[in-house]
């Protein structure tokens, strides 16, 4: 009535261990903690190059070391922070970029929380506060 199977079946993973590559969940999450981190830190060089402040270049260097740390010492790539603009940089520029850096933040936050890194959740709740009292008041010369 029915015919038997004659080959090993697809949709089994029995035995194909090297097949599909997988990282434990800590390793994801640090993964995706660094590259939260280094996003943050990418959005903190582009405040720093529109509106350059002392809090933003702590804030970059903290961030730096996080990323650094989590990635088991190797530094992250960054671009080479340009003088001021001339116009000073646009207001709204600026603020879309603290309301981006806050949501980067939130989700860095989010990560270091379930991976229970303390480190990166403090880093990541101070930069959302910075960030949300900025996008909140009109943009001042640090």
């Amino acid at each position: 009535m029915y015919e038997p199977i004659r080959g090993k079946s697809v949709h089994t993973m029995a035995g194909t261990g090297s097949d599909v590559p997988r990282r434990p969940r800590e390793a994801e999450l640090e993964f995706q903690l660094a590259g939260h981190l280094a996003a943050l830190l990418t959005a903190t060089d582009e405040l720093r190059s529109q509106a350059p402040c002392a809090d933003l270049d702590e804030a970059a260097e903290q961030l730096a070391q996080q990323v650094a740390r989590l990635r088991g010492g190797a530094a992250p790539a960054r671009a080479a922070t340009p003088g001021p603009p001339a116009d000073g940089g646009s207001a709204a520029r600026v603020a879309a970029l603290h309301r981006r850096a806050y949501d980067l933040a939130g989700r860095a936050l989010v990560v270091a929380a379930s991976r229970a890194d303390t480190r990166a959740a403090i880093l990541a709740a101070q930069r959302m506060e910075a960030h949300a009292e900025a996008a909140a008041r009109p943009p001042v010369p640090c």
